[in-house]
């Protein structure tokens, strides 16, 4: 089989993540202010972003296990059927409208759409590459979160905001199925890819036990630094309607795409930048200042926007930056990197999905404490929670590379290759 050029197989990621967004993100682009609360006292659309949120964080659970046993084999068919069950839980969605079982619809749809991103970094990663993959796997949900939403405001004029989050994912299940078969095609790393970025295989649970021992409290200090990011891009994310009409943007459905093009496209320049650093360990190094130059950019964009030294659209985009320099290459990249510095057989899709679990559990806490203070508008409420998370994972990401960095083999030396390549090798 021809090796899969690069451009294609980022193009294929790209794509079926991007069509994945359809099933997940486009109801969050509807207010449902006409819609009753839920048991007479939670807001109905917070309820539904907890519902969801609550079904995608109990999938990373499950997929720390699932996502690092996966193999090739039996792959597509995964996808695909994580994929149905999502769109099904949407037409039930759309059946039930404002009623009180609505939450369990979207609680169900998050559920199957949590492990897709692992399904699809599992292509990628392991590969002299997979910078440049993940990278253009990353566009897709920064740009798609946005895209979908305008999508679905736009068919808001035509259908109930019940229907419309269905018929969105319908319109993009055709094109979603043609980039699954794109990727079953691709072939796995090679013998110059496993030397260069390590073996990845399969996990059973004594060797994820083992690699977390090994990370220790780097791992840990990594791990909480996501848990903020997180929570801090779900708010901003999930609620983009009540913030963007709070900043005087509430007639113009294309900020939801605009405001995230020139994220996507400034987001890339330091992922390629990382790319061209072969040694693995440097790489390492070179997030964690990465890492550190995002949280200051949080607190100085969010400073200025307090200070009345920018504007509100501006300071969305700011901190939107800020929050992708970090969560993009914790969500593949950086893991990737980890993995091929310490030499160990692997999968990065196991420490991507204990990223997650932590990070959407963070995300449900926050919601929580918001439903708590039902007084506070969201923009004030981003804005606090904003210099929080900036202030926190500035000296976490510090912490974390001091940790691992005393842990860390003292030079890169190539893996080891294997006598022969297994089929259910990544």
């Amino acid at each position: 089989m021809r090796p899969t050029p690069t451009i294609t197989a980022g193009l294929l990621a790209f794509g079926a993540y991007f069509c994945t967004y359809a099933f997940r993100k486009p109801f969050t682009a509807a207010e449902f202010s006409q819609a009753g609360a839920v048991l007479g006292v939670l807001d109905f659309k917070t309820t539904l972003v907890v519902a969801q949120v609550f079904g995608y964080a109990l999938s990373k659970f499950i997929g720390i296990r699932v996502i690092s046993e996966l193999n090739r084999v039996g792959r597509e068919r995964f996808f695909v059927a994580l994929i149905l069950v999502a769109e099904l839980a949407l037409v039930l969605f759309g059946l039930v409208g404002d009623h009180w079982s609505a939450p369990l619809w979207l609680f169900l749809n998050g559920l199957p759409l949590g492990l897709i991103w692992g399904v699809v970094f599992s292509y990628l990663e392991g590969r002299r590459t997979t910078e440049i993959l993940g990278a253009m796997l990353a566009v897709s949900f920064i740009v798609s979160s946005g895209a979908v939403k305008t999508v679905g405001s736009l068919l808001l004029d035509e259908v109930s905001p019940f229907w419309m989050p269905a018929l969105t994912g319908a319109l993009f299940f055709l094109p979603l199925l043609g980039c699954i078969y794109g990727l079953s095609r691709m072939t796995p790393p090679d013998r110059r890819d496993i030397a260069a970025r390590t073996l990845r295989k399969p996990m059973t649970r004594e060797e994820r036990r083992t690699l977390v021992r090994r990370l220790g409290p780097g791992l840990v200090a990594i791990l909480a630094l996501y848990v903020l990011i997180t929570a801090l891009r779900d708010i901003r994310d999930n609620f983009a309607a009540e913030l963007w009409t709070d900043l005087g943007y509430g007639d113009t459905p294309e900020i939801f795409t605009l405001a995230e093009l020139p994220v996507a496209l400034l987001t890339l320049v330091p992922l390629f930048i990382g790319y061209r650093i072969r040694s693995n360990r440097r790489a390492l190094r070179y997030y964690h200042g990465l890492f550190t130059g995002a949280a200051a950019l949080i607190l100085l964009a969010t400073g200025a926007f307090s200070l009345g030294a920018l504007t509100g659209g501006p300071w969305m985009v700011a901190i939107g930056l800020g929050l992708y320099l970090a969560y993009v290459p914790l969500n593949a990249i950086y893991f990737d990197r980890l993995i091929g510095a310490f030499r160990q057989a692997a999968t990065a899709g196991f420490l991507i999905y204990l990223a997650d679990a932590g990070g959407y559990a963070g995300s449900i806490l926050v919601l929580l404490l918001r439903l708590a203070a039902p007084d506070i508008p969201w923009l004030g409420f981003l804005t606090g929670l904003a210099y929080l998370v900036g202030t926190v994972t500035l000296g976490l990401g510090l912490y974390a590379w001091g940790a691992l960095r005393r842990r860390l083999p003292v030079r890169d030396a190539p893996a080891p290759l294997p006598s022969t390549l297994h089929p259910t090798t990544l």
